[in-house]
């Protein structure tokens, strides 16, 4: 594998990688042996792992056109993806409230209703527990997952099993973790950018929400999400209030923040601070309204989390704050999205924090001007354009 050497502002323009994918069929073989006419591509993972999946669905339905093929998800997630022409129906598995018997009634419930689809073949995505029981009660006669060299019992739940390339072979990218599975099965794609689509009622709500908190009067506007789930992974508060407070008064543009119905309050604190024109919509979007919200964006500016991938699922343009984590695998692809990291040559260190401890100095050593001038330069280059 050869990797050209790159700014540590890097653009996905910037970054080649040349190696081939080489997994191998450790389990089963590559005929499924049956006519296949009912898939299911079962992803329990987080809001990022099912747009990154996204190709994966695609590539399935182009490879099988016959076939429906239908998706597993956690609980409220399939509005990420109701509207993919590509897509037959969409199960979530739920959190069932109420007493045992209850909670089991219904869960036997749900496993009935996916058995009674008849699936002739099942993709279990990751590598958890849940998918490998899910793949295996649906009685799809083909089911194919990576193999676990940790835990031997989930691999007897699968037909057919794939170890993945090693290290040295592997594509970058998120979008192969599920890719490198299907491939092994005559599954290919030349396109692996994930891609969202947005229904005319989400559009039209969206339109609603911005009308009525005071965004469309405002012109010109950004979205910024300063939140993940992990805290090793965010930039300061006080940081990008003077983000937001510089993008109003050197450039004229609004800010729109945001986030989950948990960070309303942090996202409120920024708002309160910020001394330019900025609007909190943080817990006030379904997942597929802040899809359509981010599609409306001059450009999405965030930390390491969904919503930069979401924004760019739906075609705007990116600027990813990364520090521990690895921007190669995970951040957006293409020329338009722009990755902004730390100067200290042990990023990215794939810990959770410095030494495990919760806390990125990377991070807390990324300088506002550093961020300013990646912003800056988007903007003189973008123009009009987006």
């Amino acid at each position: 594998m050869k990797i050209l050497a790159v700014p540590r502002i890097r653009t996905w323009q910037t970054f080649l990688v040349f190696n081939k994918n080489i997994g191998m069929i450790i389990k089963g073989d590559q005929t499924i042996g049956r006519e296949i006419s009912k898939i299911l591509i079962i992803q329990l993972g987080d809001i990022g792992d099912v747009v990154w999946a996204t190709p994966t669905f695609r590539a399935v339905k182009e490879t099988h056109p016959q076939a429906s093929v239908s998706v597993l998800l956690r609980e409220g997630l399939g509005s990420l993806v109701e509207e993919d022409p590509h897509i037959h129906k969409i199960f979530e598995v739920q959190g069932y409230s109420g007493t045992l018997l209850e909670k089991t009634k219904r869960h036997i419930g749900f496993i009935r209703s996916l058995r009674e689809e008849r699936f002739d073949l099942a993709f279990d995505l990751r590598l958890d527990d849940r998918g490998a029981f899910m793949a295996f009660l649906t009685g799809a006669p083909s089911r194919i997952s990576l193999v676990d060299h940790t835990a031997i019992w989930r691999n007897r739940l699968f037909t057919h099993l794939v170890d993945p390339p090693p290290a040295t072979q592997r594509r970058y990218g998120a979008a192969e973790q599920s890719l490198q599975i299907v491939r092994e099965f005559g599954v290919e794609t030349g396109d692996t950018t994930p891609k969202l689509w947005v229904r005319d009622e989400t559009a039209e709500r969206v339109r609603h929400l911005l009308d009525r908190e005071g965004v469309s009067a405002a012109g010109r506007w950004v979205s910024i999400n300063p939140f993940s789930r992990w805290p090793y992974k965010e930039w300061d508060d006080g940081k990008w209030i003077r983000i937001i407070d510089w993008l109003w008064k050197e450039h004229k543009l609004a800010t729109v923040i945001v986030g989950s119905s948990e960070e309303m309050e942090r996202a409120a604190y920024i708002r309160d601070h910020s001394c330019g024109q900025v609007f909190n919509l943080a817990g006030k979007t379904t997942l597929g309204e802040l899809a359509g919200l981010l599609s409306a964006s001059r450009v999405h500016i965030g930390v390491d989390s969904a919503a930069p991938n979401i924004a760019a699922a739906v075609g705007s343009p990116t600027i990813t704050i990364y520090g521990p984590s690895d921007w190669l695998d995970w951040a957006p692809q293409g020329a338009q999205h722009i990755v902004v990291t730390p100067d200290r040559d042990c990023a990215p260190c794939h810990q959770k924090g410095c030494d495990g401890s919760g806390t990125s100095k990377c991070l807390e050593e990324l300088t506002v001007e550093k961020v300013q001038g990646v912003v800056r330069a988007f903007l003189a280059g973008a123009g009009s354009a987006h």
